[in-house]
């Protein structure tokens, strides 16, 4: 089949070359194999196994991303294959292909292991298969490693808040969850078994303690904490102490709850103010630190899913850092930090937030600033580092960065889920040498998807108006010796390489509310053929799909009616179809559009029909004249006596409704003769003929 190829982008990063493991016995189909990918464009470093004992040498030497076993291999079948990877214990993705695949295989092979299922005939869909199994491979790797940077990081996160001199608690639905030894020893509490589960309003004064409830109570309905308030807190033994409690949002133990901070005022104005810097300033730098700007970078996520945007977390830091500190002494490390902050400083605005995260690691929170500034901005810094000479002591030197940064959408989740998204692309960038600046977009993959969009949305479009469709014909055998010759209509578009399949254009067209355009142009197109038909003495029925949209649209009747007129054809030439669900979810549209067309003498057709709880209750509001069974019927039907007896019971009963029943996909000799017995009356499918652009079929060697 002909179709359009999609895009050849794909994989251009040393990191993104596929490591792939091929289970073929014949060394030319594997090479076939490796072309189709790589003209695809996917970057693929191959190897081959022909035997369990390759096999089991290539798992342990190389660890291949993806094995592509063939489903025809004899001298290593997939159920080996899949064996010998799951004793390895390592992440694989194990793809099957296949050039002709029954639906048994399907079943076996995912029974087997198998993580996908590859069409060999169709380079588009084995490229297709590759690149999500990949995706998901990476992603798969990706979440491993971030879960364990997040392990790593609660870690730490647990040991500074036992450290702190801050009397810190967490506390969820106004209860202790978790208090450090300062708070213990603020309110005069050897343990913290002592206040486990007591509730934070056990710590506010009394006359302090209804506002405070209140708060509570707001909290609890969803509102945001303020930052500070200030109240009179009591200790254990009753005593009382002026204190400030600051609020910040915070996870424990995967619950949402508030970290509680309780500091005792101080009445000097001054003295408080220093002891803010100290508390949110690094003293080299005097950037802000760490908790500040993680703090701050959960507060702009929380902005951005309520909906604020242009927010992004840029990551500098110093490439070489070994080299470099070896070069100016550890004593002036200290010096060239202050440099580099101040150089940093100048490329900021006042709503830029700029810190220091780690030893030699820069944080800069930015507001206001679209993808675009945003690289621009990136650029700028690497840039400025990579010029200056900074005068550190006697020595004079030169250094790059290494900058990495990532926009803040409304998907994001947490402020460690950004800072870990932009951790990634520093390393990355620091792996291809440094020097480099590059930002991460979320979204990037959204805006590509747009623009695929809108590629296909004006294909369609030109499409509609140029006469760029084509219509495909499939016959429709009867059984039991109906007169006259039956086909069912399908619609392909024309494209530069070839004829495009329905899949690529109709989601695209249904999301624009473009099918009942399509509609149109496919019943019109087969009117004239009809009547073209009509004319040369052969009397020709055509089955028709029907979007669900075309049932409210008003004028589709009258104007089917007036296209029959002009081409001087009767209606019940015409059989309009739609699958059962999609008749049931519109089911007053649907039953007025089939009395509509009763008017008109045209009939109506019900697809995949047995695929609901009790399909025959639905003519009682649908008066359908033909019944196509639904396809899972048609499984290995020749072994499977359940299905035949279902059909045969289907039959009885459409009959018994005066209803013509049809079935679609047969594909071999054995199903026919069953399905005549079972009492269909007409039979579709690949084994009888393929869909053709002409209509070829002899109805009179049936």
């Amino acid at each position: 089949m002909r179709t359009l190829p999609e895009s050849a982008y794909f994989m251009t990063k040393p990191d993104n070359v596929i490591k792939l493991l091929l289970i073929e016995d014949s060394p030319d189909e594997a090479e076939q194999i490796i072309s189709m990918l790589r003209n695809g464009g996917i970057a693929v470093r191959p190897s081959r196994a022909a035997n369990e004992a390759e096999l089991e040498d290539l798992l342990e030497r190389q660890t291949p991303d993806m094995i592509l076993c063939s489903l025809g291999s004899r001298d290593l079948p997939l159920r080996q294959s899949a064996e010998a990877v799951n004793r390895s214990g390592k992440d694989i993705a194990l793809v099957v292909y296949g050039s002709s695949i029954a639906d048994n295989d399907v079943v076996e092979a995912f029974r087997d292991g198998a993580r996908a299922l590859a069409l060999q005939n169709r380079p588009d869909h084995l490229q297709m298969i590759v690149r999500r199994e990949f995706e998901a491979l990476t992603m798969r790797r990706s979440v491993r490693r971030l879960e364990n940077a997040l392990r790593e990081s609660e870690r730490r996160c647990s040991d500074l808040l036992d450290s702190s001199r801050d009397p810190i608690a967490y506390v969820h639905e106004g209860m202790h969850v978790r208090a450090n030894r300062a708070y213990l020893e603020t309110f005069g509490y050897e343990d913290f078994e002592d206040i486990e589960s007591m509730s934070i309003l056990d710590m506010v004064a009394s006359e302090d303690a209804d506002d405070f409830k209140s708060l509570l109570k707001r909290l609890s309905k969803g509102e945001r904490p303020p930052q500070k308030l200030n109240l009179k807190a009591q200790r254990g033994d009753g005593t009382t102490f002026d204190a400030v409690m600051e609020f910040a949002e915070a996870m424990y133990e995967g619950e949402p709850c508030q970290q509680i901070v309780f500091r005792q005022q101080e009445s000097d104005p001054g003295t408080s103010e220093e002891l803010e810097d100290l508390r949110t300033k690094d003293l080299i730098t005097d950037l802000f630190n760490r908790h500040y700007l993680t703090t701050e970078l959960d507060r702009v996520v929380a902005a951005a899913n309520a909906g604020k945007s242009d927010q992004a977390l840029i990551l500098l830091e110093l490439d070489n850092h070994r080299t470099v500190v070896d070069g100016i002494g550890l004593g002036n490390t200290d010096l060239l930090l202050g440099d580099m902050a101040n150089l940093l400083r100048r490329y900021l605005k006042e709503t830029d937030i700029a810190g220091r995260l780690g030893e030699h690691t820069f944080g800069i929170i930015v507001h206001d600033r679209g993808v675009e500034a945003v690289s621009q901005l990136a650029e700028s810094l690497r840039k400025a580092f990579e010029e200056r000479i900074f005068e550190v002591g006697k020595n004079s030197i030169n250094l790059t960065i290494s900058v990495a940064g990532s926009l803040i959408g409304e998907k994001a989740t947490n402020g460690n889920a950004v800072l870990d998204q932009a951790s990634i692309t520093l390393r990355t960038v620091q792996a291809e040498g440094g020097n480099i600046a590059r930002v991460f977009d979320p979204a990037a993959k959204d805006k590509a998807d747009a623009e695929k969009n809108r590629h296909w949305l004006k294909l369609i479009k030109e499409a509609l108006a140029n006469d760029g469709y084509l219509l495909y014909y499939q016959p429709i055998i009867s059984l039991q010796g109906a007169e006259g010759e039956y086909y069912e209509i399908l619609l392909r578009m024309k494209g530069p390489k070839g004829e495009i399949l329905p899949g690529f254009f109709m989601p695209i067209a249904e999301q624009y509310d473009l099918l009942p355009q399509l509609d149109r142009w496919v019943i019109g197109t087969a009117i004239r053929a009809l009547s073209e038909r009509e004319h040369g003495g052969r009397k020709t029925t055509f089955f028709i799909k029907l979007c669900p949209q075309s049932l409210e649209d008003p004028g589709l009747l009258p104007w089917v009616a007036l296209q029959l007129k002009n081409a001087r054809q009767r209606g019940d030439a015409l059989v309009f179809e739609m699958p059962e669900s999609k008749v049931v979810t519109s089911l007053k549209p649907a039953r007025a559009f089939v009395r509509g067309l009763e008017q008109l003498h045209c009939g109506f057709a019900l697809e995949q029909f047995g695929s609901g709880l009790n399909s025959f209750q639905l003519l009682k509001h649908i008066p359908a004249h033909y019944l196509k069974v639904d396809r899972s019927y048609m499984a290995d039907l020749p072994k499977n006596k359940e299905n035949q007896e279902r059909i045969k019971s289907m039959c009885e009963q459409a009959h018994n409704a005066g209803k013509l029943t049809i079935a679609e996909f047969v594909e071999d000799a054995a199903s026919m003769s069953i399905l005549f017995s079972c009492g269909i009356n007409f039979v579709q499918g690949n084994f009888l003929q393929e869909p053709e652009q002409v209509m070829t079929y002899d109805f009179g060697g049936t």
